[in-house]
């Protein structure tokens, strides 16, 4: 799926990081906690080839590298089955092999060691040393539900060691203004941390501490 995010646009949005980005879209986009990156060195950052998959069964997997476009990102609904790992190290190397920047998948992988060592990234909910099927039919490039989350083709796909965010198209430069706003805002919170003040003063919890009888 192309992009249709400016790349200085994603490439800021991803240095910003999940956390900043989606408090900036209104704490919305936030994928479940738990899939997370297998290497917590490993940053993602793409437009969405989603994939609906059966739970135990790759076959849309490896139907969706064929469709890949370079730099796409992988975004797999295995229903959250954790008991067979619907990726290794070859899908890996394909996925490689057809320029793809990362997989996200609601389910488990395999081969960890070794897809660390090829230095792919990888968010999944768990992993399993169990094989998976090829045989059942699914989607690719429709809208899914990942990570608790509604994803469409397209969209921009973001993930760090904090998690995975994903970011609608249509609103990408407001949410990194809005993003960019609230890095500055917290830099001046940093500047008034060494200046001496408190959080307490900072963001004015006084009252609402006063309100609950805290002392």
């Amino acid at each position: 799926m192309a992009s249709t995010v400016a790349n200085d646009v994603q490439e800021k949005l991803a240095a910003l990081g999940t956390a900043t980005v989606h408090e900036a879209q209104g704490q919305t986009g936030a994928m479940i906690s738990t899939i997370k990156p297998i290497d917590p060195l490993r940053r993602l950052a793409g437009p969405a080839l989603t994939v609906d998959a059966r739970p135990s069964d790759n076959l849309m997997i490896h139907h969706a590298i064929t469709k890949a476009r370079p730099g796409d990102v992988l975004v797999v609904d295995a229903k959250g089955f954790l008991e067979g790992g619907a990726w290794g190290d070859i899908l890996t190397l394909a996925a490689q092999q057809a320029g793809i920047a990362g997989l996200v998948i609601d389910g488990s992988v395999r081969d960890a060691e070794a897809i660390v060592e090829m230095g792919f990234p990888v968010f999944c909910r768990g992993l399993s040393i169990k094989g998976t099927n090829k045989e059942q039919p699914g989607q690719v490039n429709e809208p899914i539900v990942c990570g608790g989350i509604s994803v469409n083709p397209g969209d921009l796909i973001l993930g760090d060691r904090d998690g995975v965010v994903a970011v609608s198209p249509g609103r990408a430069k407001d949410v990194l203004a809005a993003a960019e706003a609230r890095e500055a805002k917290e830099e001046n919170i940093r500047a008034e941390l060494k200046a001496g003040k408190t959080t307490v003063e900072i963001l004015g919890l006084e009252p609402t501490l006063n309100r609950l009888g805290v002392n």
